[in-house]
């Protein structure tokens, strides 16, 4: 079997992240609860996408690309780092985002306009239509160019998160359980596959942000990257778990989640966003409510970033 270090991968964030226990909360849920620092990661204001796009990447700079397309929400924390990283790499990002959401010069927004970045909206719900208007760009600028899909979802973006799943292996903290946000699949179907690669007795939960069917996206996305790996698994439904934590759509804060984020800043001092984090800790707490986790039983939430976001909405009203 390969390792996804013997793909072609570039340096770009600042790895091993750090795992530390939450003390305060903890005590006030009564569980043993870590987290995964992922918001660290370096580039930018960090988050789990330079995971994936140091794979990513590497292929389009091996293909002599010198244009990179990708997409995403108006706010996405993806478009952003991939914007960062392209440009610290010598190309030229160009993002064609869905005109939804939060296109004011906030937030990611902002971010990007600082980096001079090539922004695109497109008011439209299929990403057909968007991948279709990269082929038209890339095509009419004569340019050698890549396209990366929504949030780095793909099976080599995937192997960036099954990297983090033996990262976390080697850190040497056992956990039962580990909590993420789902938005486009990759992190989730990464990590649930590390698990089971390098983490027995782990179970990955998927709080998924968004409506897509990840009951079909994250079984797929793992058969992709274990085939890259050339891992021979019989993956089911039983490697992971999933549970909804969209509230009332995608980008779209919901109370529970911002509550949460509320939350982890008093407790803890540390910022959730509130389109994937925070609604993804909001889907942890509820499951400590609900007993979903044993006592004894320690449980990592992986921090995947999105700090723009919080500059993106109106907290007064929230």
């Amino acid at each position: 079997m390969k390792q996804p270090n013997d793909f072609p991968r570039l340096s770009l964030g600042i790895f091993p992240t750090p795992v530390r226990k939450l003390e305060n909360l903890s005590r006030q849920l009564g569980i043993e609860l870590w987290i995964k620092r992922d918001d660290l990661t370096g580039l930018g204001l960090g988050g789990n996408k330079l995971r994936k796009l140091e794979f990513l990447l590497a292929e389009a700079k091996a293909q002599g690309a010198e244009l990179v397309f990708t997409t995403g929400g108006a706010q996405s924390n993806h478009a952003m780092l991939t914007a960062a990283a392209a440009n610290r790499l010598g190309m030229e990002p160009v993002l064609i985002l869905k005109k939804r959401g939060v296109t004011a010069c906030r937030g990611n927004q902002l971010l990007e306009k600082l980096m001079g970045t090539e922004v695109l909206f497109m008011d439209t719900d299929d990403y057909a239509d968007i991948y279709a208007e990269m082929d038209r760009i890339g095509a009419a600028r004569g340019k050698p160019y890549y396209k990366i899909p929504c949030g780095g979802s793909n099976a080599l973006g995937s192997l960036g998160y099954v990297e983090c799943a033996r990262e976390i292996a080697e850190q040497g903290e056992h956990f039962d359980h580990i909590v993420c946000a789902e938005g486009s699949g990759g992190t989730m179907a990464g990590l649930a596959l590390g698990a089971k690669l390098y983490l027995p007795g782990t179970t990955v939960h998927g709080m998924m942000v968004d409506t897509d069917p990840f009951d079909e996206i994250t079984p797929r996305l793992m058969r992709e990257a274990a085939a890259l790996l050339e891992a021979e698994l019989a993956i089911t439904s039983s490697d992971y778990r999933l549970r909804d934590a969209c509230g009332p759509g995608y980008a779209i804060p919901s109370a529970e989640g911002n509550a949460a984020v509320r939350l982890m800043a008093a407790r803890e001092g540390i910022f959730l966003d509130p389109v994937y984090t925070g609604k993804a800790f909001g889907g942890l707490l509820a499951m400590a409510r609900e007993g979903t986790f044993r006592p004894g039983e320690r449980v990592l939430f992986v921090h995947t970033g999105g700090a723009g976001g919080l500059f993106a909405m109106d907290w007064e009203e929230a």
